[in-house]
């Protein structure tokens, strides 16, 4: 597996997310937790140094199980978690607090359940409006003097909060979605970056599944999924989204690749301080996406992929959106 430098810190260009682990997409049934650390330990024998999870994840079943796989491989993961959507002074989950208190209670929890004594890269999970900015990574940087955390990144952060937390303490990298699905980073997020030399964590780089070929039909999303209330996976939007996932199954068969390994194969073309983590919680799928590492695509396909119209619809429902730092 070929690494990237983000922001300075070295990680394999795919990583791994942990968040449907945690049945993050469904209301939890048909959870497999063995089958969950098969595929972390799938991953890291591919090569993959790269393992994502947050709090949120269950909440906290994602960190815990995590923590259980790199059990004895810790020093081969670059391990990022994230803070911020659970209130520990007794808001409790789904409430955002990056105080700076709560960023201390945050990470003395997910150490613990991490089984380490360090953070690698620990994200704020959503920009807190009534926390100045500067308060959260001040008290990150506090972490970093402690030796709790070694790196520090914002997720879904607008241009400004990004100027304004780099000012701060050098930020490492942005967690942000990113996939022929989502070219919205490209217009102002990318250029800030490589200005500031942060790095890029694409997360749902497969559209959420969408860009797999997978779902054809609102009727192949369970009844539970809260994608069945995602705009793009609903009513003409679906119907329409359908013909970018039919021009990347095009390249796919060109290439003898599937459309899963075309999409991230497309986003690791687009620079080497992008590092795009695919969440799964199956080995086939690890495997299947670790192999675009070694897929190179001709410039005519990257046109042809370059050129596609992004998705029709709001990349969340009205409630999620409201949550993204604009």
């Amino acid at each position: 597996m070929k690494h990237i430098s983000l922001g300075g810190l070295d990680v394999s260009r795919i990583g791994l997310g942990a968040m449907t682990m945690a049945g993050t997409y469904t209301s939890g049934g048909g959870l497999d937790d063995a089958e969950s650390i098969r595929t972390i330990h799938r991953a890291l024998d591919l090569g993959v140094t790269h393992i994502d999870t947050a709090e949120i994840y269950g909440p906290f079943h994602s960190e815990e199980l995590v923590g259980k796989a790199i059990k004895g491989w810790r020093d081969q993961v670059v391990l990022a978690t994230k803070f911020g959507l659970v209130s520990h002074a007794g808001g409790g989950p789904g409430v955002t607090d990056s105080s700076p208190a709560n960023v201390r209670a945050a990470v003395e929890g997910s150490l613990t359940r991490l089984g380490t004594d360090h953070i690698d890269l620990y994200y704020q999970h959503r920009v807190d409006p009534n926390t100045p900015i500067e308060e959260t990574v001040g008290a990150l940087a506090a972490l970093i003097g402690e030796g709790k955390v070694r790196h520090i990144g914002l997720s879904e952060a607008s241009p400004d909060t990004i100027r304004r937390a780099h000012a701060v303490h050098p930020l490492t990298a942005l967690q942000t979605e990113y996939s022929l699905w989502t070219r919205d980073p490209e217009a102002e997020l990318l250029p800030l970056l490589r200005r500031l030399g942060i790095g890029f964590v694409p997360y749902s780089p497969l559209g959420h599944g969408f860009l797999t070929g997978q779902i054809r039909t609102p009727e192949d999303i369970p009844a539970d999924d809260w994608r069945k209330t995602n705009p793009r996976f609903t009513g003409e939007n679906f119907r329409r989204n359908l013909a970018i996932v039919d021009e990347v199954a095009a390249i796919a068969a060109e290439a003898d690749a599937t459309p899963a390994q075309i999409a991230l194969a497309w986003l690791l073309a687009q620079g080497q301080d992008i590092a795009p983590i695919p969440g799964t919680r199956r080995v086939a799928r690890v495997e299947e996406n670790c192999a675009a590492d070694g897929i190179e695509l001709n410039q005519n396909q990257l046109k042809r992929l370059g050129n596609l119209t992004p998705a029709v619809g709001a990349r969340h429902d009205d409630a999620n959106m409201a949550s993204i730092d604009r």
